[in-house]
């Protein structure tokens, strides 16, 4: 499966894939109400890419993580909280403890759970009034991605990968929707609101070469291909965009609570 790739370099994964906007963090500690007294359950914690920035307020972290050596990374880097911790299991085969949770979060990764699952068990962990917190992540148009730089990327592309959609182009900002739609139609579920922030990183070459290894699509292709791909796109980040790239990305902080 996909999901499963990630765990194949869980120190790249680490030093790779950026940490969540400031901001972000902020409006979930806030909507979520949390303090140090708080049970926070985390499906899909990666390498603690969130798990950190709320352990630091104290709270009772459970992280769930399905990948062996991404949980090895994430307990490392939890070393410092006492009152986290991470259990190895993919979430959907894992035990609900007796006590609930008054935050139940997924960052970039409430997509790899079975849907007929994820929902239901994320609502039947939390308490009544708790809140459920998905963390989307869209890529967009902006920062160096000018209508050049996508022309250009994308002849890569479609050079290297043959799933790459013909004439694809980042999308702009305005046009995303948030995808609230299991969460509307959970009974389990009110108040259902979305909170946008947008966060631009600029990269090195090797950098982001190290950003597009974490991609789950990137490590299926095969090794020719992603020899190549990666060697296009180093090409174009070198010679015509002064040798680095700051790429835009979108996250949808998407939050219910739950019904008594």
């Amino acid at each position: 499966m996909l999901r499963d790739t990630f765990d194949e370099d869980a120190e790249l994964y680490d030093r790779a894939r950026p940490a969540y906007p400031a901001p972000l963090v902020e409006a979930l500690v806030a909507v979520a109400g949390l303090t140090p007294d708080s049970r926070v359950l985390e499906v899909g914690p990666g390498t603690g890419q969130l798990t950190v920035p709320l352990a630091r307020l104290g709270c009772r972290i459970t992280a769930v993580e399905l990948g062996p050596a991404l949980a090895a990374v994430t307990r490392r880097n939890l070393r410092p909280f006492p009152n986290a911790r991470v259990e190895l299991s993919a979430f959907e085969e894992w035990s609900l403890p007796p006590e609930p949770f008054d935050l139940v979060v997924s960052a970039t990764a409430f997509h790899w759970i079975d849907p007929a699952v994820r929902v239901p068990k994320a609502t039947d962990a939390l308490a009544p009034g708790g809140i459920l917190a998905l963390v989307t992540t869209r890529h967009v148009a902006g920062g160096s991605w000018d209508q050049d730089f996508c022309d250009r990327i994308q002849r890569c592309y479609e050079r290297w990968d043959p799933a790459t959609t013909p004439g694809l182009r980042m999308p702009d900002e305005s046009d995303l929707i948030p995808d609230t739609g299991e969460l509307d139609r959970s009974d389990r579920l009110d108040t259902v609101r979305t909170r946008r922030f947008g966060q631009e990183i600029t990269y090195s070459a090797p950098a982001y070469l190290d950003l597009l290894r974490t991609f789950s699509n990137h490590r299926a292709l095969d090794p020719t291909a992603l020899t190549g791909l990666l060697r296009c796109v180093t090409d174009l980040i070198e010679d015509h965009n002064g040798g680095s790239v700051t790429k835009r990305t979108i996250h949808d902080l998407i939050t219910g609570h739950r019904v008594a």
